[in-house]
C-alpha cells in the first residue's frame, strides 16, 4: 500500500487496536465529541509504551474555537515539551486569528518547540476565512502536513477543494483528508484527491458492562451523548479499509 493510514483515537485501547489492524500511526486525542483535545499525560505514556507505530498527539487545550489566550498558548507549549520528553513522533495543532486567518507567528513557534517531531496543522484550517491563502500560511508555519475536510463537515463533500489544495501544495506539504471517511468512501477520496495519507477513526460502538443503569442523568449535561456506550477503534473494520486501499 502506497498510502499512509492514520487512525484518530481517544483511548489507548483504540490505539492498540489500530496498530493490530496495520495502521501506520495514530493521532491520540481526548474528547472526540468536541473534535479532540489534548490527552492526559498517563494516556500518552501508556500509548508510547504500547505502540511501535507512529504516535502523534493533538495539542488543543479545549473545545470550541481556535483563538487562544496567552495562558492557553503557554499550556500548549508545555504539552509539546512533555510530548518530546515522552518520545512522541509528532504533534497536531493549529491557531487562528480573530478574522479567520492562520496565526502564522504563534503556530510556527509551536512547531519550532516541537522539533524534531513531525507537525500537522489540524482542522482549524477548515474554519479559516480563505483556504487558498490559508494553505500558503500553513506552509509558512513549517507544518509537515495539513489535515482537512475541504471546509466541509465531511471530507467526501470537500473532495474538490482537497484536490485543489493537493495540487497547490505540490511537494511542499502533505494534504491529508479526514472526517467521515470509512470503508464506503476511502477509495473514492484517495482516488479523487490524489492524497497519499488519509485520516479516519474506524470505530464501532461498544456497550457498557454496567448492569444497573440510572436513567435521566447526563454527566456532561448534554442530552444525546450516550452514558452507557462508547466508540472504540475496530480492528476488523480498519483491516477492511486497508484491504480496500491496497486494491487502488
Amino acid at each position: 500500500m502506497n498510502y499512509k493510514l492514520e487512525i484518530c483515537v481517544d483511548s489507548v485501547e483504540s490505539a492498540i487496536n489500530a496498530q493490530a489492524a496495520g495502521a501506520d500511526r495514530v493521532e491520540l486525542c481526548d474528547n472526540l465529541i468536541e473534535g479532540g483535545t489534548t490527552p492526559s499525560y498517563g494516556s500518552i505514556v501508556s500509548a508510547r509504551n504500547n505502540l511501535s507505530i507512529g504516535l502523534h498527539v493533538i495539542i488543543r487545550p479545549r473545545g470550541g474555537d481556535f483563538l487562544y489566550s496567552d495562558l492557553e498558548y503557554d499550556l500548549m507549549r508545555r504539552d509539546i515539551e512533555i510530548c518530546g520528553e515522552l518520545g512522541v513522533d509528532g504533534i497536531v495543532t493549529g491557531i487562528l486569528l480573530p478574522e479567520g486567518n492562520i496565526d502564522i507567528e504563534r503556530t510556527a513557534k509551536l512547531f519550532e518547540f516541537a522539533y524534531p517531531m513531525s507537525t500537522t496543522f489540524h482542522r482549524a484550517f477548515d474554519m479559516c476565512s480563505d483556504p487558498v491563502q490559508g494553505l500558503e500560511d500553513v506552509i509558512s508555519t513549517g507544518a509537515s502536513r495539513l489535515l482537512t475536510s475541504g471546509l466541509k463537515n465531511k471530507a467526501q463533500d470537500g473532495i474538490e477543494l482537497i484536490r485543489q489544495l493537493t495540487i497547490q501544495s505540490g511537494d511542499r506539504l502533505i494534504i491529508m483528508p479526514g472526517s467521515g471517511i470509512d470503508e464506503t468512501n476511502a477509495a473514492l477520496i484517495i482516488t479523487a484527491t490524489k492524497a497519499r495519507e488519509i485520516h479516519l477513526t474506524g470505530r464501532n460502538i461498544i456497550e457498557s458492562g454496567m448492569i444497573f443503569r440510572r436513567q435521566g442523568i447526563n454527566m456532561g449535561g448534554v442530552t444525546g451523548v450516550p452514558e452507557f456506550s462508547r466508540k472504540v477503534a475496530d480492528t476488523e473494520r480498519i483491516k477492511k479499509i486497508i484491504s480496500i486501499l491496497k486494491m487502488i
